[in-house]
């Protein structure tokens, strides 16, 4: 696999702006609907925005060398207490990574990154390339399993539900709209292990 800076700017840019979306999505939802459990793989809209955030701050961390959570995987869906620190914690976090993006050079894209995972309790190899990838599909890993139920005719169909779909094709409050329909993926084995944090 072959990666260029130009890439991972182009690629955080685009984070920044779907959370931008996600945002303002946020802003039309109460605390009890997004709070409310949808029977998804992180349970409810705002458990699985902060498992995002999470899994951002994680890698990161791995590309970065600067701050990473505290908390291991099994806690990252209540990494911020609030949909206003969660807010402020995105922004932070979308320009950390654009800012990292654009320090990137060539090399800086070649070789293994090393790690230890505590999900998996060992220490992991992978080469950068393949990790940067990952680490910008992660956002759309979970959210998008509900663009096929959607499609399933299981997601809402009112004006607002479409307004949701088309602001943030992949965002969180798309993902949730089948309520009390277990997602197929929840028989699937748990996230993504090769490479669990």
């Amino acid at each position: 696999m072959m990666i260029f800076p130009e890439y991972c700017v182009t690629m955080a840019r685009y984070n920044a702006w779907q959370n931008k979306q996600l945002r303002a999505a946020f802003d039309t939802l109460s605390e009890v609907e997004l709070r409310k459990e949808r029977k998804a793989f992180f349970g409810s809209i705002f458990s699985t925005a902060n498992h995002l955030l999470w899994g951002d701050m994680i890698w990161m961390s791995r590309f970065d060398g600067g701050a990473r959570p505290e908390a291991g995987i099994s806690e990252s869906v209540d990494l911020t207490p609030t949909p206003a620190v969660w807010a402020g914690d995105r922004y932070r976090m979308d320009a950390r990574i654009l800012r990292w993006a654009e320090g990137l050079n060539a090399v800086d894209l070649k070789g293994d990154l090393r790690w230890y995972s505590g999900a998996l309790g060992c220490d992991m190899v992978k080469s950068i390339d393949l990790c940067i990838t990952h680490f910008f599909n992660h956002q759309t890993h979970h959210p998008s399993r509900a663009d096929s139920r959607d499609a399933d005719g299981c997601g809402g169909n009112s004006a607002r539900d479409r307004s949701f779909h088309h602001a943030r094709r992949r965002a969180l409050v798309v993902t949730f709209r089948s309520a009390g329909r277990r997602s197929r993926d929840a028989r699937r084995p748990a996230h993504h292990p090769e490479f669990c944090a």
